[in-house]
């Protein structure tokens, strides 16, 4: 079983190539710049990223999830703590999330460690989830675990609705809440004609490059959170 010609779906790119005097000086300045201009052409949800992890066993994992805000510090996201992520993110504190921009030529790569966001966060964005949302994470408290059918989660979800009444405040459950990936590595990607793609990758000072130093590189002192190097990468 196999389609006739996936090689021949590709398509060309066109438009201006980009340059390193575009480039912000901080990696969350030009995440914004690009997240903004995502939105307003309407690309649709520009906050679902691929997030990968490792599992204990060794095995790498990835999973599309929605992003849930940001700033200087990184990206935030929430999911259940027990699921396989959460439990995969607590062994090790480490992730990867591309944001796939494709209908506009772009993509995002950040890379870095994983934190905990505090109960006091966890408990203003859960307020602000709709009320089914809020009943949803009650029914899948045992999230990534096998069930016998789809009679079952809608059972779970009856049940929980039946214990709060509309317009009464739902708890969030002490197992679920948000993480922030904070970056050490954050690489824009832009596609280029003759597959001549554009690459710039901002690396935090201290941390470990997966290739050797571009000459080219350019030291840039971002805010309190440490220096950045930019350097261009071949396609």
């Amino acid at each position: 079983m196999e389609h006739p010609n996936p090689a021949g779906l590709r398509r060309a790119y066109h438009g201006r190539p980009l340059h390193r005097s575009a480039m912000a000086g901080h990696p969350m300045t030009q995440f914004h710049l690009w997240f903004e201009e995502a939105y307003d052409i309407g690309l649709p949800e520009p906050n679902a990223m691929v997030l990968s992890s490792v599992e204990p066993s060794g095995m790498p994992r990835g999973r599309t999830v929605l992003m849930k805000g940001y700033d200087s510090a990184g990206i935030r996201f929430f999911t259940n703590y027990t699921s396989r992520k959460g439990r995969a993110l607590e062994a090790d504190p480490r992730a990867c999330v591309v944001f796939p921009w494709h209908p506009v030529r772009r993509q995002v790569l950040m890379a870095g460690r994983v934190e905990r966001l505090d109960d006091e966060e966890n408990d203003r964005y859960f307020a602000s989830r709709p009320r089914g949302s809020r009943i949803g994470a009650w029914a899948s408290e045992r999230q990534s675990a096998p069930v016998a059918d789809r009679a079952e989660l809608e059972s779970l979800y009856t049940q929980f609705d039946s214990v709060w009444e509309p317009g009464r405040d739902i708890p969030r459950p002490d197992y679920w809440g948000g993480f922030r990936l904070v970056p050490e590595e954050v690489e824009f990607w832009q596609g280029g004609v003759d597959r001549m793609h554009d690459r710039f990758r901002y690396l935090r000072a201290g941390a470990d490059a997966d290739a050797d130093r571009g000459p080219d590189a350019e030291p840039v002192t971002a805010p309190a959170d440490g220096p950045w190097t930019i350097e261009r990468l071949a396609p």
